[in-house]
């Protein structure tokens, strides 16, 4: 990789990607580390500690350093940014800028925990951009003219919703609630109906076989492994695709109630906008089925999933680059973009 590089960086809960202009996203990696509880030491990151969730002894804790889309261990997520990092720039003398992205909302010293860890991590210049404004970009859409467009990115912690208009969020919204808490919701509801344990791995693979947050066409079953809750033996069970919308429709009903909450807050003249326009939808959890028709039966806009949602964030986020000032350095706003340097 040529030396100085900039990458833009999508920080989800769930899942880290790193993008690089003209070359698309090139490190997809599981947010997840590890570690050590006895010595306190590191021994997998990425697709490598995924691959050990729910399958390690007491002593080896596989943890998600990121939690609703901001940092909850500063130590691992320093040490995971830095080997993803290192994976797509090599050891270069001159770092890259990087552009990542931040949920609608937080705080000011929640922003600076991203700032130090990237900067711990070999950036040389750190820049963030609100997911809404990112997920856009990823998308395609132009954020630049005077209308406004709406964004809904469902990502792994938080979903985030805005109305864009001139480069900018004229209203914007983000809940705690997203594709981990659909993963939270079934196992829930397999525990509490069928009497059997499972872990996240097992919840997420079956949301994405056979779960939906609206009733689909034909009725469509799947087989679920775990430890029986009365006895602690293995079992499996078989679950329907109704069973998967009765368990995500508490979760579904909150996502669809940011949505109206931000409509009501829309302005007259760009809620027009909205019903000529549309609403975008992105995210992993755009692909549940029935997202787009049950936001649209809510808000009664036509809703859209982006093409390829997953990657739309980490597009965006290299998008966002062309927007900044290349000789600027000081911690203020660079240019029409909301885009913020550090």
């Amino acid at each position: 990789m040529d030396v100085g590089v900039d990458v833009g960086i999508d920080l989800g809960t769930s899942t880290i990607k790193i993008c690089v202009p003209e070359r698309g996203v090139v490190l997809n990696e599981p947010a997840i580390v590890a570690v050590d509880k006895d010595t306190d030491s590191v021994l997998a990151i990425g697709s490598d500690a995924y691959r050990m969730l729910g399958r390690t002894s007491e002593r080896i804790d596989a943890v998600y350093p990121l939690h609703d889309g901001v940092i909850s261990d500063y130590e691992l997520t320093e040490v995971m940014l830095t080997t993803f990092v290192k994976l797509v720039c090599g050891s270069k003398m001159l770092m890259p800028r990087v552009v990542v992205c931040v949920p609608i909302g937080i705080t000011e010293v929640e922003k600076r925990a991203v700032v130090d860890a990237l900067r711990a991590a070999g950036a040389r210049k750190v820049c963030l951009v609100e997911e809404a404004i990112a997920a856009a970009l990823g998308a395609g859409m132009d954020i630049a003219r005077p209308y406004g467009s709406m964004i809904c990115d469902i990502g792994g912690g938080t979903t985030d919703v805005g109305v864009i208009a001139l480069n900018g969020l004229a209203v914007k919204k983000s809940i705690k609630v997203a594709g981990n808490a659909f993963d939270e919701a079934i196992i829930k509801y397999i525990k509490k109906n069928h009497n059997l344990i499972i872990g996240p791995r097992t919840a997420e693979d079956i949301k994405k076989e056979i779960g939906c947050v609206f009733m689909r066409d034909r009725l469509m079953t799947g087989v679920v492994r775990g430890r029986d809750a009365r006895n602690g033996m293995p079992r499996q069970v078989e679950v329907t695709s109704d069973e998967m919308l009765e368990a995500l429709e508490e979760s579904s009903v909150y996502i669809c109630r940011a949505v109206q909450n931000v409509l009501e807050e829309t302005p007259p003249e760009l809620v027009g906008d909205l019903y000529e326009r549309g609403m975008v939808l992105t995210g992993g959890s755009a692909m549940l089925y029935g997202m787009d028709k049950l936001l649209a039966k809510k808000t009664r806009l036509s809703v859209i999933v982006a093409h390829d949602p997953q990657a739309c964030v980490a597009l965006g986020t290299g998008e966002a680059i062309g927007y900044i000032d290349a000789q600027t350095d000081v911690e203020c706003a660079t240019s029409p973009l909301d885009v913020y340097s550090y």
